[in-house]
């Protein structure tokens, strides 16, 4: 005879449809960092979809932003920056060269390296692209935090980050 955990729910997993009934997270729900998963998963997935026209991802424009920034930063330094294995920066960098929208150039005094900057097409794209950015996502994420809480969220989320 096998006992059953006083912590296990006898609830179906499907509803009588074959619907997906609401799956009971447990101690997940109270899980800081499963909470904050969710939320990249939920604002990346908003991101996709709202540069669909661009064919940009979140590290592509993470990518280029880092460059317009820092023009001739080696490629080695934005990848740290932005904790991309060096693997799928390479690619991530030829794609977007690939689009002409970003070049390298032998780091100065050093012919290993490579120094990273936007071509002209990269930086009229990135103008484009970020003003869309930030007329409809960016725009959805305030509406969903409320009105005044972006900069206390971004604060909080600063803090976490400091764990590092």
């Amino acid at each position: 005879m096998t006992r059953q955990s006083s912590h296990t729910k006898a609830t179906p997993t499907t509803d009588p449809d074959d619907a997906p009934a609401k799956v009971d997270l447990g101690c997940l729900d109270g899980l800081l960092g499963y909470r904050l998963r969710r939320a990249q998963l939920a604002v990346f997935q908003d991101f996709i979809t709202s540069m669909r026209d661009y064919d940009l991802r979140p590290a592509q424009f993470s990518v280029l932003a880092i460059i317009r920034a820092n023009p001739g930063l080696k490629q080695s330094r934005v990848s740290e920056a932005l904790g991309i294995n060096r693997a799928n920066f390479v690619a991530l960098l030829d794609e977007l060269e690939t689009r002409d929208l970003a070049r390298r150039e032998p780091a100065p005094g050093d012919r290993r390296s490579n120094a990273l900057f936007l071509t002209a097409k990269g930086e009229a794209f990135l103008d484009e692209a970020y003003r869309h950015l930030q007329a409809h996502h960016e725009r959805r994420l305030d509406a969903a935090l409320g009105a005044g809480d972006r900069q206390q969220f971004l604060t909080l989320l600063d803090r976490l980050a400091a764990l590092d």
